[in-house]
């Protein structure tokens, strides 16, 4: 609790980035043959190409413990709801603020990190980092991305994303949430409408006070050759498949 970041991060040569390599050339190695794209990521467990914008998307896990690390600044319902996981839209050379920078949902807005001198509310170097396209609720963990290419859906999620949330497991002493996938319509870029559930009740529980509550937690998304959506789970490792009717899904 307290301790202060390091300025520079170390963390930042090598890692929280997105690294491009040839994909007609084996044998290589990150520091010889990669391509730095971006930094500034905290987490990034899942990226797809939009072939709308012809750009990168990637989805990022915020960070943890506000109150628990920074009591002076932040209780334990702001701990809980802040902050918001980060949905990207990627260009060369981008810089999304990690480690100094975390993206404060109620703002719309990025805030200094209280290890580098921030307090909840101060800006300060986070006013040139690039903001996300929009945020999900804090800890919700998303965790797989994927943008629709399919016929059998409806027309409105063509070219949209589905993003699994995998859900929290630090929220306390508020309830757990999350394990569900959402769905996000997209226009030419762009998010041209708030996320909306696609798909929930896999905790199979009223009240998730804990993540080993959750019977089921969606982890990863392909789409069939027939335009259906394939979800995994990390607990039992389910596998659903969701198709349409022409009335129903």
């Amino acid at each position: 609790a307290g301790s202060k970041g390091q300025d520079p991060c170390p963390q930042l040569e090598w890692q929280a980035s997105i690294w491009r390599f040839d994909a007609n050339q084996i044998g290589q190695t990150q520091q010889e043959h990669g391509y730095r794209y971006c930094t500034g990521i905290r987490n990034c467990v899942a990226m797809d190409w939009d072939h709308q914008s012809n750009s990168l998307f990637a989805v990022m896990h915020g960070r943890d413990q506000l109150s628990f690390l920074w009591p002076d600044y932040f209780d334990d319902k702001q701990s809980a709801e802040l902050p918001g996981e980060e949905f990207l839209q990627i260009d060369d050379g981008d810089d999304f603020g990690w480690p100094f920078c975390y993206y404060d949902g109620f703002k719309n807005q990025k805030v200094l990190a209280p290890e580098y001198g921030g307090n909840g509310e101060e800006i300060g170097l986070c006013a040139d980092k690039k903001d996300p396209v929009m945020a999900f609720p804090a800890h919700y963990a998303p965790n797989d991305l994927i943008f629709y290419q399919g016929d059998l859906f409806p027309e409105r999620y063509k070219n949209g994303a589905f993003v699994t949330l995998h859900g929290s497991w630090n929220r306390a002493p508020e309830p757990q949430q999350g394990y569900l996938v959402d769905f996000v319509p997209f226009d030419v870029g762009s998010p041209s409408g708030v996320w909306e559930i696609f798909a929930d009740g896999f905790a199979q529980v009223d009240t998730v006070k804990g993540p080993n509550d959750a019977k089921h937690r969606p982890m990863g998304l392909a789409e069939g050759s027939v335009g259906s959506l394939y979800i995994t789970d990390s607990v039992k490792g389910t596998i659903w498949r969701i198709t349409y009717s022409g009335t129903t899904i």
